[in-house]
C-alpha cells in the first residue's frame, strides 16, 4: 500500500497520539522525557524492519512536507532569538550562554577525535556530539542527509539512537549531581519563602519578559484567529526568504541544512519587531505552530528509518556517548557552578545544563522541578536555562554543527 502526501501526514498524525497514549501507560517514559513522537515513530520503524526482514513491503510513505515541517520548525526557533530577551535575561544569561555555547564546540571536538581514533569518519563523532546531544532528534534527524552524503552512513539512524541515550542519560544524573552540590555545599532554601514561584516554561517566560500587545485583528475579525493567521504567514514568508539566502550561502566548499535561512531571516524579523513594534508577533503562537511541525517531522522522518544500518556502529557510538556523559557530569560540577555563582540557584542550574545538554529542554525542566520540590525555589534559575536551553542554544548549535560538517567533509 502506497500513501499519498497527505495521507502520509494523517497516518504519522495518528502514530503520534499513538505515541502519547504509550507514554502514558508506561510512566518510565514519560519520567525520563522520552517525546511522544519518538515513541510512536520508533514502533512503526520497527514493525517495518520486522516485514523487511521477512521479504515483506506492507508500506510506503510520501514523505514530501517532511522537509517542509523540519524548515517550519527551525523558522520558530529562530524567531525566538532576541536581542531584547538576552538583556531582560541579564548578564547571567549571557555567561550561561556563552558556556553552552563553548561546550558543544567541545562535544564536537571529543566526539570527532574518538571517531577518528576508532577508525571512523570523524563526523560520525560530530553526530553523536552537540548535533544530537545540545540538539536533540530534531537537529540529528534534519542535518542527516548532510551527514550521509559526506560519509556517515545510516546517519539518520545513528542521530535517533544517540538522541535517545542523551535523553535517558540527562535525565538519569542531572538532578543527582545538583543534589550532591547542594548537600556538600549545605545550600538550601525555605520552600516556604515568600519570593517561591512556580516553575515557569520557557515560552511563558518570554511572553511575560516581552509583554507587548498583541496585534489588532481587523474590524469583523476574531482576533485569536488574527494572529494565527499573522503567525502562519510570518513563518511561511521567512521559509521563502530564507530559501534564497541559503542558496546564496551555499557553495561548492559550503554547505548548509535547508533551515539555516530561514533561521536567520526569521531572527532578522524577530529583532526588528522588538526595535519597532509595528508587527507585534506573538512567539507563543509562534511556537505552537513550531511544535506542531517539529512532532509530526519526527515522526515523519522516524517511520523510514532503516534501523538494520547501525549494527556495526553500536559499541562505538556507546563508547563516544560514555564519555560524552563524563564530559557534561564534569562541566556541570565545574565551570557552571562556580561560574553561575556558587550558590543554590547555580547547584540547580548545573542540573538543568545536563538536562539540555544531553537530552531536551523538558530534561532541564524536570531535573530543576525535582529539585524545587525537595529543597525550595530557585527563581533566577528557572529564568536562565529555559531561555538558553529552549531558545539560543539550537540558534548557535545550527551555526557550530554547520562549520564541522564544512570543515570535516
Amino acid at each position: 500500500m502506497k500513501l499519498d502526501l497527505i495521507q502520509t501526514v494523517a497516518f504519522a498524525g495518528v502514530v503520534l497520539f499513538l505515541g502519547y497514549g504509550i507514554r502514558r501507560m508506561i510512566p518510565p517514559l514519560a519520567r525520563y522525557n522520552i517525546p511522544a513522537p519518538v515513541i510512536g515513530g520508533l514502533i512503526v520503524a520497527g514493525l517495518l524492519t520486522w516485514a523487511r526482514a521477512r521479504g515483506s513491503t506492507p508500506i510506503e510513505f510520501d514523505t514530501t512536507l517532511q522537509s517542509p515541517l523540519m524548515v517550519a520548525f527551525f523558522t520558530s526557533i529562530g524567531f525566538a532569538a532576541s536581542l531584547r530577551l538576552l538583556k531582560v535575561g541579564g548578564p547571567q544569561v549571557l555567561v550561561f550562554f556563552a558556556v553552552a555555547t563553548v561546550f558543544a564546540i567541545v562535544q564536537n571536538v571529543v566526539g570527532a577525535g574518538m571517531a577518528t581514533a576508532m577508525g571512523l569518519h570523524p563526523l560520525f563523532g560530530v553526530l553523536t556530539g552537540s548535533v544530537t546531544l545540545t540538539g536533540g532528534p530534531a537537529t540529528g534527524l534534519a542535518f542527516a542527509p548532510l551527514f550521509e552524503a559526506s560519509g556517515v552512513p545510516g546517519a539518520s539512524t545513528v542521530a535517533v539512537a544517540s538522541a535517545m541515550v542523551g535523553i535517558v542519560m540527562g535525565g538519569v544524573i542531572g538532578a543527582p549531581i545538583s543534589t550532591r552540590l547542594i548537600e556538600r555545599h549545605k545550600l538550601r532554601v525555605a520552600k516556604s519563602s515568600p519570593d517561591y514561584v512556580a516553575p515557569t516554561l520557557a515560552t511563558h517566560v518570554m511572553e511575560e519578559q516581552l509583554a507587548d500587545e498583541p496585534a489588532k485583528a481587523p474590524a469583523g475579525e476574531d482576533e485569536e484567529s488574527f494572529v494565527l493567521l499573522q503567525s502562519v504567514v510570518l513563518i511561511l514568508v521567512a521559509m521563502w526568504a530564507g530559501h534564497w539566502v541559503s542558496e546564496w550561502i551555499t557553495t561548492e566548499t559550503v554547505r548548509l541544512p535547508g533551515y539555516i535561512g530561514a533561521m536567520l531571516v526569521a531572527a532578522v524579523i524577530r529583532n526588528l519587531d522588538d526595535l519597532t513594534g509595528r508587527i507585534k508577533i506573538s512567539q507563543r503562537v509562534i511556537d505552537d505552530i513550531g511544535n506542531v511541525a517539529l512532532a509530526l517531522f519526527i515522526v515523519m522522518a522516524l517511520m523510514t528509518l532503516k534501523l538494520w544500518e547501525i549494527a556495526g556502529l553500536a559499541l562505538p557510538m556507546l563508547a563516544i556517548l560514555a564519555v560524552q556523559v563524563l564530559l557534561i557530569a564534569v562541566i556541570c560540577v565545574w565551570p557552571i557552578f562556580p561560574l553561575m555563582g556558587k550558590d543554590y540557584e547555580s547547584a540547580v542550574m548545573s542540573g538543568g545544563f545536563c538536562g539540555f545538554m544531553l537530552g531536551t529542554t523538558a530534561n532541564a525542566m524536570a531535573n530543576m522541578r525535582s529539585l524545587v520540590e525537595r529543597y525550595g525555589p530557585a527563581p533566577r534559575a528557572f529564568l536562565v536555562v529555559p531561555m538558553v536551553g529552549a531558545f539560543f542554544i539550537d540558534f548557535t548549535n545550527a551555526v557550530i554543527v554547520t562549520v564541522f560538517v564544512n570543515a570535516l567533509k
